[in-house]
């Protein structure tokens, strides 16, 4: 019985994050690219980046089993060159809900090819280094992408390079979660027409 009320409360919950993320509007887009430009950390990808794919909400939440999902769009020289979708589902210790905007910084064509395959996939363990109160910290397990923190006290950010030709920052906008790597998420993209 106890198993049956834990799957219902989580698709509920699901159901509850698709609906949310799902009335993002274009401003949205404008704005959190807005959030991202401020940060002293995250400018010099916009210059130097091949190109970029930004999402302006993800909704994730789970207790044990657990789930993410959001919507955004994929910018090549500063045109929208298609859509994507961010999908997640994980095992383990968690416990919580949480929202954020993300974005992933693709260094050259090959990694935004790669990215824009329709079938790509964060490692176990990647990490992305969060940017919120204008303080920077990393979030998640070290891994395959981001970099590491000088610390919340300094309120500084240590040097972050691609690995594996990608870059990945995100944004806190709500809720309290223990659990924070992005390892794990599943993208599919569809091109404009």
């Amino acid at each position: 019985m106890m198993k049956t009320y834990r799957s219902i409360a989580i698709s509920v919950f699901l159901v509850l994050i698709f609906a949310v993320v799902n009335t993002v509007h274009a401003d949205n887009y404008t704005k959190t690219i807005e959030i991202f430009r401020q940060s002293d950390a995250v400018k010099p990808f916009f210059e130097s980046a091949y190109g970029y794919a930004v999402f302006p909400m993800i909704g994730k939440g789970g207790f044990v089993v657990g789930g993410a999902y959001g919507n955004g769009k994929v910018y090549v020289n500063g045109a929208v060159t298609g859509t994507t979708r961010l999908i997640r589902a994980s095992i383990g210790f968690q416990a919580g809900g949480q929202a954020f905007s993300q974005i992933i910084f693709f260094q050259d064509k090959r990694a935004c090819d790669e990215f824009t395959s329709g079938s790509f996939e964060f490692d176990a363990g990647v990490s992305a280094v969060a940017i919120t109160a204008g303080v920077q910290a990393k979030a998640g397990t070290g891994g395959a992408t981001a970099g590491a923190s000088a610390g919340p006290a300094t309120g500084t950010q240590a040097p972050t390079n691609y690995i594996k030709g990608m870059a990945v920052f995100v944004h806190a906008t709500g809720g309290l979660m223990y659990e924070a790597s992005i390892g794990g998420q599943k993208f599919s993209y569809t091109p404009n027409q």
